[in-house]
């Protein structure tokens, strides 16, 4: 089954997301340079603080909770330490089950982070950049790295590609899918839909999902609270999700590949009518 990701400052949404089971909880604090990278996007950027960290953690019996810092900077460390920090005063331990970094681009990069977290909680690599992808067999078996978890908004436009699915259509993710089966670590990769909405429909990403063997995916802002007296209730979204997760690991083999070649086709059709931006500046972390 795979992890569901809601990323949520909101107690009352984390504790509805607790209760269902095979959720994980995540408080974003990146900040630096995301903007810029994303401009003119519709992409998500987080006003999450750190206190965030032991609200939402306060409300969860049975969910991890993971945070996302920022790029590697000369403050990561007393970021790192202020993230860990969250709970010790009560004799709890770190109220983060799992650190993410993102917008990194070699392996020394990540094991200077993974020095910097020192063991004290499992992290997760964002691979998001054109050159993570490119010397994933250098970092895959950093010290500590729990999850390899593919960022698809970054990835492509760090590729140059128009749609963010294309990563997928093309093999990429699939190469990102052998190297973590390979050294053991979890994988997983980009933002779902609802399972009947979406450029490229929630059940078609789920299906890609269920081929890679992923065991985790972000819920995008569609599964949000019910504004509307017409809208489902965001449990029965995630129902829906679970019944299509079910039903799409009944595939066959060549139902599978039938699959693949069918959402492939759909991703580069949908990619074809989108204009080709030029590359957001990206900027310098120091």
């Amino acid at each position: 089954m795979l992890d569901l990701l809601k990323i949520t400052n909101d107690p009352v949404l984390a504790r509805r997301c607790d209760a269902l089971g095979g959720m994980r909880l995540f408080v974003d604090l990146e900040r630096m340079g995301k903007a810029e990278r994303q401009a003119g996007r519709n992409t998500y950027i987080s006003s999450h603080q750190l206190d965030d960290i032991g609200h939402i953690k306060a409300q969860l019996k049975y969910s991890r909770l993971m945070v996302r810092v920022n790029p590697l900077h000369a403050a990561t460390p007393h970021e790192v330490d202020a993230v860990l920090a969250q709970g010790l005063t009560q004799g709890t331990g770190p109220k983060a089950d799992l650190l993410m970094l993102p917008m990194f681009t070699n392996a020394q990069t990540l094991r200077t982070f993974s020095d910097i977290v020192a063991g004290r909680c499992p992290i997760v690599a964002l691979l998001e950049t054109a050159d993570a992808l490119a010397t994933i067999d250098d970092w895959i078996g950093t010290p500590g790295l729990e999850e390899v978890f593919v960022g698809l908004n970054d990835l492509h436009i760090s590729l140059g590609m128009r749609f963010m699915f294309e990563p997928l259509a093309s093999g990429m993710v699939d190469r990102a899918a052998v190297a973590a089966a390979r050294q053991g670590v979890r994988f997983g990769f980009g933002g779902m839909a609802r399972v009947n909405e979406g450029l490229l429909p929630g059940r078609d990403v789920l299906a890609e999902h269920l081929r890679l063997g992923s065991q985790a995916v972000i819920l995008s802002r569609t599964f949000i609270f019910e504004r509307r007296e017409t809208d489902s209730p965001f449990e029965d979204e995630v129902l829906a999700l679970r019944e299509a997760e079910a039903q799409l690991a009944c595939r066959t083999p060549a139902q599978t590949e039938a699959d693949r070649l069918r959402i492939a086709a759909c991703i580069m059709s949908i990619a074809d009518g989108m204009p080709l931006r030029a590359l957001s500046p990206v900027a310098p972390v120091a």
